[in-house]
């Protein structure tokens, strides 16, 4: 049940790929696109290919099993990821992989994304996890994320990048960008020498409005998570990483 043709599908992971190279968010021929054509069938990048200049023809398609099922070119290497993502929740339709600077640096230095700072960051990104380091296109890699994907919408892997998903691949990379717009906020803040947290009750009341933009429910609205993730992050007097 496919909710974009494959030729509009086609179309669209070759302009992302343009909007990720444009914005540095892959060099050379870093990241990886990808659609859920049906529940068969993905469509994805290849390897070894530049994300701001592909064509429509330079794609692949791969089953669930992650053998490929038509292309020319070789499949992306890290295919595991991106069905990972797929069968830990049926709604994703799209996923992102990509290496934007200032959230990739958070997993470098290992540093967990701070909450409780900026309404959008609680609206539409919410508690962003980040994932163990496991070597690139293994399966190990690939499971790294399994723990997130029913309740978040993007993770940092460690030093790594990111990885991003949604029910279209519009908005899948829109957390990517979201992420990054955010983490290199918090750095400047940072270096500014403080970052100021929102109040418990209003960081309650951004959770609640996820509802009205389409997300899914944050596990800190009920408790079942701390409210503030990383809440030494920018203090004053708190120790260097």
């Amino acid at each position: 049940m496919p909710v974009i043709t494959e030729d509009a599908a086609r179309e669209l992971i070759c302009e992302i790929g343009r909007r990720l190279y444009a914005r540095g968010f892959a060099s050379g021929n870093d990241g990886n696109l990808s659609v859920r054509l049906s529940d068969d069938a993905v469509l994805c990048t290849p390897t070894l290919i530049c994300k701001g200049f592909m064509s429509p023809g330079d794609l692949c398609t791969v089953g669930m099993d992650g053998r490929r099922l038509s292309g020319d070119r070789p499949r992306t290497s890290e295919i595991l990821l991106h069905l990972e993502v797929y069968r830990g929740d049926p709604q994703t339709r799209a996923v992102v992989h990509c290496h934007p600077p200032h959230a990739t640096a958070f997993g470098i230095a290992r540093v967990d994304i701070p909450t409780g700072v900026l309404p959008e960051g609680e609206v539409f990104l919410g508690a962003v996890p980040r994932a163990a380091y496991e070597t690139p296109g293994s399966e190990a890699f690939a499971a790294s994320v399994r723990p997130f994907v029913a309740r978040a919408t993007a993770c940092v892997l460690s030093n790594h990048g990111t990885v991003s998903w949604a029910a279209d691949l519009e908005r899948a990379y829109w957390y990517a960008e979201m992420l990054d717009s955010y983490c290199r906020m918090l750095m400047l803040a940072r270096l500014l020498g403080h970052v100021e947290r929102l109040p418990e009750d209003k960081v309650r009341e951004l959770l609640a409005l996820r509802a009205a933009f389409g997300m899914a429910a944050d596990p800190r609205a009920d408790g079942s998570a701390p409210l503030y993730v990383n809440p030494d992050f920018g203090r004053p007097g708190a120790p260097e990483f």
